[in-house]
């Protein structure tokens, strides 16, 4: 067999080290360890609205859960800016408990279309804020019924015109025309589908 290849293998690494022990050589070597930029945060971000795209970003199920995400990052924002702790769901109970005081942890669950197996958490942090109080149902024993507090009423009323006007932000992007639509497209599919979630939403006769 010839000893040539073998000669120039070891001219190769013999020339390597050379440059690695020098510094213009250092340099090559980090150069070969070191990822290269290929593109921009803007390059990247472009690629990502445009050349990354799956079949799931077209999706009910996704964009729902993306707008999810949206809305529950936008309301804890705005409400913790005002110096309000307070979550989406715990809002919506409090608004659902003014309109009906003394009203039941089953039935508020409904109102709410919350799980009725999780709602007593729900109510037990709201009753740690002095938001609400319990008592013991007269015509069950065996439940307690639901009322604002003095200082549950007030911060209801200072709060709601704060998450009133985070709605369009939860939408951003859209025309007052088009959020409408939205608004009363997404009311029709979840009253149509109301019987296949986990928790439906139960109003009261």
């Amino acid at each position: 067999m010839s000893s040539e290849p073998l000669a120039k293998k070891r001219k190769c690494v013999s020339g390597l080290l050379t440059l690695a022990m020098n510094g213009s050589g250092g340099e090559w070597l980090r150069s070969q360890r070191e990822p290269r930029m290929l593109a921009t945060h803007e390059d990247l971000g472009d690629l990502t609205m445009t050349k990354m795209r799956l079949e799931i970003h077209n999706m009910a199920g996704h964009l729902i859960r993306r707008l999810n995400q949206i809305s529950i990052s936008v309301f804890q924002e705005r409400t913790k800016a005002h110096g309000y702790d307070l979550t989406p769901v715990q809002f919506a109970a409090l608004n659902a408990i003014r309109v009906n005081p003394g009203i039941d942890q089953a039935s508020l669950a409904g109102l709410i279309a919350y799980d009725k197996t999780t709602i007593g958490g729900v109510v037990d942090r709201l009753e740690a804020k002095g938001f609400v109080s319990r008592k013991v149902n007269d015509k069950d024993r065996r439940a307690r019924v639901i009322s604002l507090t003095e200082i549950g009423q007030q911060t209801l009323g200072e709060v709601t015109p704060i998450i009133r006007a985070l709605q369009s932000e939860i939408l951003v992007g859209l025309t007052e025309e088009e959020r409408a639509e939205f608004l009363r497209l997404a009311a029709k599919a979840a009253e149509k589908g109301n019987a296949l979630s986990r928790a439906p939403l139960v109003l009261r006769s």
